[in-house]
């Protein structure tokens, strides 16, 4: 059993990667037991479970700073920050928040309690930060369906002209409570379906080489690893228009894809948007049991609360 009562992000990176993707599969375990006793948000939990587990394996929190956007995406986050040992008590009287909460712990930096806000609020701490010489990231942990709501553009504007060391991840799972619709949807399909792959670590070098002044640092970085990583860097797309520069889509459930494309989107220093698919729905036969048992607890759990009120 890898999954400790007191995991700890220390702990977290004195792990082998291996041993990583193990804690994952205990994470998800303990993510469905507890939110089929405590109710709570199980799918958006269980489509972050690589991402958050690579986010603390790159970054320093709480010296890095997370905002989840929405909040309720972030049990994993509290399970890793100390509170593995308190989920028992998720959304209960007394016990641990199912959002983010600063009087919690020093590790939830914004309580992300409302769709679309991460961007504009990682942007507020990361100026902060900056003008008191502080060269820690920002990283802000948004939907697609998040994405949709008007104050997120307003972040992207703003986010894109500044100098912080600002990373917007965008956890593309073409779901927010229901199925997306719109512009928005129809424009990150058609990346989805259109995305070219560099597909050695070479491929990934060469590009890098073209950013100007830290590109080849960057590059040489990833030509030292192990594991092949899959970009697709376009050159005239939203984000990059914005400002930004642009990395994926990238597999939201390859651990190794994720800890590099986080590496790479720190070392730049300037905003970043990191795109990942996490279709947790339809991609892996076990998630789709994992959820199908919660849903089927959860509905036994509240037949039987009828039963007693009869």
């Amino acid at each position: 059993m890898i999954l400790k009562n007191d995991m700890s992000a220390e702990y977290l990176k004195s792990l082998t990667p291996e041993q990583r993707k193990k804690l994952c599969s205990e994470i998800r375990q303990l993510l469905v037991k507890t939110v089929t006793v405590n109710g709570g948000h199980l799918a958006s939990n269980l489509g972050t479970v690589e991402l958050t587990v690579a986010m603390h394996t790159v970054f320093d929190s709480p010296k890095d700073k997370f905002v989840f956007d929405v909040g309720h995406q972030s049990y994993t986050h509290k399970i890793i920050t100390g509170r593995a040992g308190k989920m028992n008590t998720l959304r209960c009287e007394g016990g641990i928040s199912g959002f983010p909460k600063a009087e919690e712990s020093e590790h939830d930096v914004f309580i992300g309690g409302h769709s679309s806000i991460s961007i504009s609020a990682a942007l507020g701490i990361a100026e902060a930060m900056r003008s008191d010489g502080d060269d820690h990231s920002v990283v802000a942990v948004i939907g697609d369906g998040a994405l949709t709501g008007g104050e997120a553009y307003e972040g992207l504007n703003n986010a894109g002209k500044s100098r912080c060391n600002l990373i917007v991840v965008l956890n593309d799972n073409e779901m927010s409570i229901s199925k997306n619709t719109g512009a928005l949807a129809l424009y990150l399909a058609q990346i989805r379906s259109t995305r070219k792959y560099y597909s050695t670590k070479n491929s990934v070098k060469n590009v890098l080489d073209k950013t100007p002044i830290i590109g080849k640092g960057i590059g040489k970085a990833v030509k030292g690893t192990k594991q092949l990583l899959k970009y697709a860097i376009y050159h005239s797309n939203l984000f990059e228009d914005l400002g930004f520069k642009y990395l994926g889509p990238i597999d939201g459930h390859n651990l190794d894809e994720l800890t590099e494309a986080l590496m790479v989107a720190k070392m730049m220093q300037r905003p970043c948007l990191v795109h990942i698919l996490s279709l947790i729905h339809i991609s892996e036969p076990t998630r789709q049991a994992e959820i199908s048992y919660a849903v089927f607890c959860l509905k036994k759990k509240k037949k039987a609360s009828q039963n007693q009120c009869l």
